[in-house]
């Protein structure tokens, strides 16, 4: 696994509130509802996404019918999600000590965020931990070796992307898993991502702008084996 580290992991805290205070890490509306949507969530039922940040996918999860709440270090980044999402319970918190009960929530979701971790494996356990038995979770993590993304970009520079973030981890495929699997999560799924397809009028309208840009992206995704997708879905259970 290759690790990238700019801090000490006990200055996080101030780090995100300098990063949020700097630029925004929100994606756009596509790639939330698109993952949202890989929980085949039941109205009625709760959801925690664990290093929440400004809030987008809690909206989402409203949207779809879920109590929502969220966990992150970062104070600005949880203002901004208390203005975003406000109908949702985002809270501060420590991914890797969350203040939730065993079981207590239906869904997990961990969007490109358990590479940033102190303790990738302590915050791998937390999650499970927090999942109901017969819950699913969702986490998104980066693949070392993601050809239109990690590959095209050493082959550019011979060096690794940095995206700027305190703490950054790539793992393979197997990596990755081996990580849920050891601390609590079993792999159902593991599914590719690279960009998310348009969802909505706002999204068509931005490709439109872009059509044949669209449409060799459309082909090459289709093409991209999951191992050399850029990012990898772990859709998990709960181990007994």
């Amino acid at each position: 696994m290759i690790e990238i580290r700019h801090i000490d992991p006990d200055d996080l805290h101030e780090a995100y509130n300098a990063l949020y205070h700097d630029r925004s890490l929100q994606h756009e509306d596509d790639y939330y509802y698109w993952l949202v949507s890989l929980l085949d969530p039941v109205p009625g039922r709760r959801l925690l996404d664990v290093s929440c940040g400004e809030g987008a996918l809690l909206e989402w999860a409203r949207r779809a019918g879920l109590h929502a709440w969220g966990a992150d270090i970062s104070d600005r980044a949880l203002t901004v999600a208390h203005a975003q999402a406000p109908q949702a319970h985002p809270v501060a918190s420590d991914a890797q000590r969350l203040p939730f009960p065993d079981g207590a929530f239906d869904y997990v979701t961990n969007i490109g965020s358990l590479e940033h971790y102190a303790d990738p494996q302590q915050g791998a356990q937390e999650m499970a931990r927090v999942l109901a038995p017969d819950g699913r979770a969702v986490v998104l993590l980066p693949n070392t070796f993601g050809l239109l993304w990690n590959i095209r970009h050493v082959r550019r520079t011979g060096d690794v992307y940095d995206d700027g973030q305190p703490i950054q981890r790539y793992g393979t495929r197997k990596q990755w898993e081996r990580l849920l699997s050891r601390n609590g999560l079993h792999v159902d799924q593991v599914l590719p991502y690279n960009k998310a397809r348009p969802r909505n009028r706002r999204g068509w309208l931005r490709y439109a702008r872009h059509p044949l840009g669209l449409l060799i992206s459309l082909a090459i995704w289709h093409l991209i084996p999951v191992n050399l997708a850029n990012c990898l879905v772990f859709i998990c259970s709960r181990r007994p």
